[in-house]
């Protein structure tokens, strides 16, 4: 038997985990862990997801990223003729809806969390913790919990990546460790070009955008919502939000 679970985790955050200035625009800071079934990663995900490239840029090297798209930049500016964004946005929306995963994620209202605490805990910190607590869930749920499961994460520079990494290790070896599933984590750039990092990062920011704002029509959160993990009842389980109201 193979000595790797049957699932990959692929990460991206929205927003900045800072609590000395908060942007006031988008004060929360969303975590958010996209779980596939290898089997359904390598014979559906990355084939949609190449096919979508080839047919707007004729190659697949492009690579997804939330911001660029918003902002109609670099290769995106081919998004600033409405009919070709509108054709985009549709085949994004199909994509993810078909997309066979599941969503783990947390939010972190920042200015709740100095409100309430006097030392408030880093955010990226606190989002990994929840996250990787419910993902053991899932993992145990399909009895893989014991094997290990790789946890794909985007670089962000040297010095915030060992942070990671040595909360990672905190966590892992922790007097709750027992209580969270076999992982190991994996840093990998952008330019790698990695499916599951880009559709992960088409995740995060909706989420937030939802939690600021939900009475805004937000196309992108209503195509993922079924996505979380627990759906109908994810709150608390496949979407955490902290600190509570």
């Amino acid at each position: 038997m193979s000595e790797f679970s049957d699932f990959i985790v692929y990460v991206d955050e929205s927003g900045d985990h800072s609590l000395e200035m908060i942007n006031e625009i988008h004060p929360v800071f969303v975590l958010a862990f996209c779980i596939f079934k290898k089997s359904d990663y390598i014979e559906k995900i990355i084939p949609s997801v190449c096919s979508l490239k080839f047919d707007f840029w004729g190659h697949d090297s492009i690579v997804f990223h939330s911001h660029k798209i918003r902002k109609q930049a670099d290769e995106f500016s081919i998004l600033a003729n409405l009919p070709t964004l509108e054709r985009f946005m549709a085949r994004i929306s199909d994509l993810i809806d078909k997309a066979p995963f599941k969503i783990v994620s947390t939010l972190v209202d920042k200015n709740r969390l100095k409100d309430r605490y006097t030392s408030p805990h880093n955010p990226y910190h606190l989002g990994l913790l929840f996250c990787l607590e419910r993902t053991t869930r899932f993992l145990q749920e399909n009895g893989q919990a014991a094997l290990l499961t790789h946890i794909i994460v985007e670089t962000r520079g040297r010095k915030e990546d060992t942070e990671l990494e040595l909360e990672f290790q905190r966590i892992m070896t922790s007097a709750d460790a027992k209580k969270i599933a076999n992982f190991k984590i994996q840093f990998a750039d952008k330019r790698v070009n990695s499916t599951g990092l880009q559709i992960a990062d088409l995740i995060a920011h909706p989420i937030g955008r939802h939690y600021i704002n939900p009475s805004q029509k937000n196309r992108s959160f209503n195509n993922l919502e079924t996505k979380f993990y627990k759906y109908p009842n994810y709150e608390g389980k496949g979407l955490k939000v902290f600190p509570k109201a």
